[in-house]
């Protein structure tokens, strides 16, 4: 059986199939499969299920914090922003010894809060890269010196990802809203460059998150429109010397609480706000060389080609829910598209220090009905959670379909 191939293409790093059959994962992809097939024929049988295979996630989101510096008006996190929560360090540490144990092979820092306001960031990316994971950071750009003392740590494949999303700083201003002084666009961009100057090996991305006029973020706060500066932006990240720009449609949160894709909010139809979106990745993808990427999310390429509803269309049990996970300081949960929200609870915040978080993964992937609860969801994993569920349905031999790739990506799920 042949290796599905996604559509449309995807970039590498978003690739998510491929990533699962990686030989670092394969054997943990193959146990789950066998797993999922001997459930499903133990409740037709009306037998008691086996338990699931002792491991745990491939990837995880890591929020080390609530705590943030900035007030964006686009941020689909706002209501989990500065509780006051925080993580039990020696707690956390242990999950992540546990997490390890059970096959972890790679952590990335963002979430609710900036991971670099945490007290003990640098201490904790050590500690992260002592364990041998590769490390990932999603950061707002205010504390890049804090990422560049330890950037000697890093190793070939970790990333560091800024959320600008803007191409001037009168838009980056307005969008972000940065509590201190000197936070500045120009200042950030500068600042990421003693980044890569501490250790050329890291991905330096630009994020771009991409806005229009009618767009609204938690509690109906009207979003700042950006579209017009897609170009300028990737012309900008090019000259700070960022390896790459990320390219995505914003997204805003379902009355269910997921994390949607909801173009019916622009102040104008589709049609033109799809042109727009194509003539600014067309401008930029014009400023492309070998130093330099521009990089489609794919709920930016299923909307251009107007195929985003099918991406919608959810298996019942989102497979994905047992390779990656999100770990914060307000629990364990199945999805970032569904942080915070009790229905996708794995367990509490150290839930993976013992057996907890295992037993909430097996709950989760019986009751939680992605079908229903992700119907609005543009998932990145779409492709990944239906070749899986194919897989499980079949008779076949799992080592015929599931093919072992001979090829090395990333573990970034």
């Amino acid at each position: 059986m042949p290796l599905p191939t996604t559509k449309p293409s995807v970039a590498p790093i978003h690739d998510f199939q491929r990533k699962l059959l990686q030989p670092g994962q394969w054997g943990k992809v193959r146990d789950y499969v066998l797993w999922q097939r001997a459930v499903r024929a133990a409740e037709g049988q009306g037998a008691t299920a086996p338990p699931m295979p002792d491991c745990g996630p491939i990837s995880i989101n890591l929020d080390l914090t609530t705590a943030c510096n900035y007030a964006c008006d686009h941020c689909i996190d706002w209501e989990a922003l500065n509780l006051g929560i925080g993580h039990e360090e020696e707690e956390l540490r242990d999950s992540l010894r546990n997490l390890r144990h059970r096959g972890l092979q790679s952590v990335i820092l963002l979430g609710g809060g900036e991971p670099t306001l945490y007290p003990g960031f640098s201490s904790f990316v050590r500690f992260l890269k002592e364990l041998g994971l590769q490390v990932a950071v999603v950061t707002n750009g205010s504390r890049n010196l804090q990422i560049a003392k330890v950037a000697s740590f890093f190793t070939e494949g970790d990333w560091v990802r800024l959320s600008l999303d803007a191409g001037c700083d009168e838009t980056f201003q307005a969008m972000h809203h940065p509590k201190g002084k000197g936070i500045s666009l120009a200042e950030i961009c500068q600042t990421a460059g003693e980044i890569k100057k501490g250790n050329p090996a890291i991905q330096l991305g630009y994020s771009f998150v991409i806005t229009w006029h009618g767009s609204q973020g938690d509690a109906g706060i009207q979003v700042v429109e950006n579209l017009h500066e897609m170009a300028a932006a990737a012309a900008l990240a090019k000259a700070s010397g960022f390896d790459y720009i990320s390219l995505k449609p914003f997204l805003s949160r379902a009355e269910a609480g997921a994390e949607v894709l909801n173009p019916s909010q622009a102040a104008y139809d589709q049609k033109r706000l799809r042109q727009a979106m194509q003539d600014g990745l067309d401008a930029a993808k014009k400023l492309e060389d070998e130093n330099f990427r521009v990089i489609e999310s794919t709920n930016l390429r299923v909307f251009l080609d107007g195929s985003w509803q099918q991406y919608t269309q959810q298996p019942r049990v989102c497979h994905m829910q047992a390779f990656r996970q999100v770990v914060s300081p307000l629990g364990v949960y199945n999805c970032p598209a569904h942080r915070g929200l009790s229905k996708a609870r794995v367990g509490e915040k150290n839930a993976w220090a013992g057996q907890e978080a295992l037993l909430g993964t097996m709950k989760i992937l019986r009751e939680f009905n992605a079908s229903q609860e992700c119907k609005e969801v543009t998932c990145l994993y779409h492709a990944a959670n239906h070749f899986l569920e194919s897989v499980i349905r079949s008779s076949d031999p799992v080592e015929e379909l599931l093919p072992q790739l001979t090829e090395t990506l990333d573990s970034f799920l």
